[in-house]
């Protein structure tokens, strides 16, 4: 393998493909020879990313693909998977962060969206969370990179399954609390600043299509339900979960020790002493960690637990980044060690 890699980033001009050009600015194994958008064709990146304004590329219409290494789809539900062969041609791995691969069965697809166009490319994609599935990415020419609020949530109960804390649940409760970057940079009168400011707004009581990637990947039924609230850039989850034995806070921390001690990218926020004493999307922003927390209510056998991160980061363009650079054999970490800021403004 060369020692740089080419890449493609399709949808470059929204918030997610615009973080995934800033993350691959500074990746040492990757260089962005293409970004497209058809709104903004011709124009420089830095136009509409002015964080990038040192950049030379200027948009493409995505009709006339670069021949690349890799190709990373930044594009709404829907796009590539009425693209994929083009994609393919165009690249020998293709990097997906829409929900068109995330799930394994066309009956999934038919319940939680509108079906779906390439079934034929479903077995051949990886889910990306690499916390779970870093085994099955090295190799993976097809990486589905998973739904922000599915992630935020799967990562705060995941050492709860694995520790077998939840072989006798009686019922589990997620609350996620997400940003306006969510909608995207067109995400309508939802996501405007005047309607945004001061909110929280539930805006998916039941049924959110996230719901799906949870099940699937945790085996497990969860009841779910998504706020929209006042900040930019975040994902906090509090799942209230309710097993059929006492469990102390001893057997949780050793629960997420063993899973995520190693892990690069996650932290342990619960309790201590100071301001941020729980996970808090605020001091993740631009980083692609997630930070999780727990405590224990005996009163009520429940144990709540708290997981935080940026949903265009760990939850968007930087899981992406890191599958990538495992299903590559690169460094993990690479183009990904941007540590956060203290104090910072609004997220």
């Amino acid at each position: 393998m060369s020692d740089e890699l080419t890449a493609v980033v399709v949808g470059g001009s929204g918030f997610t493909g615009g973080e995934l050009l800033r993350i691959l600015s500074e990746h040492p194994h990757i260089e962005v020879v293409q970004a497209t958008s058809r709104q903004y064709e011709n124009r420089t990146i830095g136009s509409v990313h002015p964080n990038l304004r040192d950049s030379e590329l200027r948009f493409q219409d995505p009709s006339d693909l670069a021949s690349a290494d890799l190709l990373f789809a930044a594009t709404p539900h829907g796009v590539s998977m009425g693209q994929i062969d083009a994609f393919f041609d165009a690249a020998d791995t293709v990097v997906d962060l829409s929900a068109d691969f995330r799930l394994e069965t066309v009956d999934q697809y038919e319940e939680w969206y509108d079906g779906h166009d390439s079934p034929a490319y479903l077995d051949r994609a990886q889910y990306a969370l690499p916390e779970l599935y870093r085994e099955e990415l090295p190799g993976a020419e097809l990486i589905a990179s998973g739904g922000c609020n599915a992630t935020v949530t799967i990562l705060g109960l995941y050492p709860l399954v694995e520790s077998g804390l939840l072989d006798n649940v009686e019922n589990v409760v997620v609350d996620v609390k997400v940003g306006s970057s969510e909608g995207g940079a067109g995400g309508g009168a939802a996501s405007s600043h005047p309607e945004r400011s001061g909110i929280v707004r539930p805006y998916a009581p039941t049924g959110h299509r996230h719901v799906a990637e949870i099940e699937q990947t945790l085996d497990l039924s969860v009841a779910f339900t998504a706020h929209a609230v006042d900040m930019i850039r975040g994902a906090a989850a509090t799942c209230h979960v309710f097993p059929g034995q006492p469990v102390r806070t001893k057997e949780l921390w050793s629960a997420y020790r063993d899973v995520y001690e190693d892990e690069p990218f996650m932290g342990l926020a619960a309790g201590g002493r100071g301001v941020y004493r729980y996970p808090e999307p605020k001091v993740l922003a631009g980083t692609n960690r997630c930070d999780v927390g727990f405590e224990v209510d005996p009163s009520n056998r429940r144990l709540v637990v708290f997981s935080a991160l940026d949903n265009m980061m760990k939850g968007a363009a930087g899981q992406a980044v890191h599958a990538t650079n495992i299903a590559l054999g690169l460094e993990e970490t690479a183009g990904l060690e941007f540590p956060g800021m203290h104090p910072v403004g609004a997220p």
